[in-house]
């Protein structure tokens, strides 16, 4: 866990596997140590983290892996359940993968004996984006290749199914629009879906291609953020169904887009996977310049942690964290 001044890092985790994805869970699970999961070629690892920035007890940073679960193959998204505890007795945790075999995987685990999963069967193509119900955590919507965004229950019975025009990106589902489903299409087309009717009530377009990754804000439910092509995009959803803000971020292409869970200004984004490194970059809408810009090797997925500026990329064997300023 040390301090990584020679790609600016704040931190790093060393990793048996290259990581695919990495997760922090964005929800309370009644423990100090946030909880964060990666994704191997074919193993899922949950640990838990504290940062000195939390804790003046801690130096640097205190990671600690909880648990590793056998996938059998490579992990391309994790959600986590609003269900997870770590307060419980016994303990739960509960998160789904999406894999390269077109399949979901819903893992409940004690940490002791219980380690249950279900394969969910239904998207024919990859799935790109998965995401729990952010309240009760009882359904699961996944976005995949097959043009299709679906709901799932825990048993792994669709519920709602949603025919899209293009590849369905990316999946958000926030926590004060409970009934309603945002999904990011690659030809650049965003959509609000209401999930009781079962009808589009909004649209958004980027006017640009290819969409890559959108998100909904936390902290403002009123803003909407995506890359597309080289450039990120902000809309206000009250103003125009056009971003009222792009800039050009990324010249090898954009990848993902992620809002802080602590500030409505604050995002980071990344560049496309590349040969031999990948940029991150984390914006304020305050400051027209990046406010920081780090590189990892052949990085992949991006996660903000629950309470603090603090994002992390996966890599080659290893994890890397950025601490940002607010």
């Amino acid at each position: 866990m040390k301090q990584d001044s020679t790609r600016n890092t704040s931190y790093t985790v060393d990793c048996e596997d290259y990581v695919h994805v990495v997760k922090f869970n964005p929800f309370d699970s009644g423990d100090a140590c946030s909880l964060i999961a990666y994704g191997g070629n074919n193993y899922v690892v949950v640990g838990t983290c504290r940062f000195q920035e939390e804790d003046a007890e801690v130096e640097g940073m205190q990671y600690k892996t909880l648990r590793t679960f056998h996938h059998g193959i490579r992990v391309d998204a994790i959600a986590w359940s609003p269900e997870t505890r770590l307060d419980a007795i016994p303990p739960q945790i509960r998160f789904c993968t999406a894999a390269s075999d077109r399949k979901l995987r819903l893992f409940t685990s004690d940490l002791q004996d219980k380690n249950e999963f279900k394969t969910i069967d239904g998207h024919t193509d990859y799935i790109n984006d998965l995401v729990f119900a952010p309240n009760e955590g009882q359904e699961m919507a996944s976005v995949s290749d097959d043009h299709t965004c679906r709901v799932w229950d825990l048993e792994g019975n669709e519920k709602a199914h949603f025919v899209l025009r293009s590849p369905g990106m990316s999946v958000c589902w926030h926590p004060e629009e409970a009934f309603k489903l945002m999904v990011a299409e690659k030809n650049g087309t965003i959509r609000f879906y209401d999930l009781i009717t079962q009808q589009a009530i909004l649209s958004l377009e980027c006017e640009q291609t290819p969409l890559m990754s959108a998100d909904w804000c936390l902290k403002n439910t009123l803003k909407i953020g995506a890359v597309a092509g080289n450039d990120w995009l902000i809309w206000d959803i009250t103003r125009s169904s056009y971003p009222q803000d792009k800039r050009p971020v990324h010249v090898d292409r954009a990848r993902l887009f992620r809002w802080s869970r602590v500030n409505e200004n604050l995002f980071a984004t990344t560049g496309y996977p590349g040969k031999t490194t990948t940029q991150l970059q984390v914006h304020h809408l305050g400051h027209a310049q990046p406010i920081l810009t780090g590189t990892a090797a052949v990085g992949s997925g991006l996660t903000w942690h629950r309470t603090l500026p603090l994002c992390a990329v996966g890599g080659d064997h290893k994890i890397f964290f950025w601490v940002t300023e607010m």
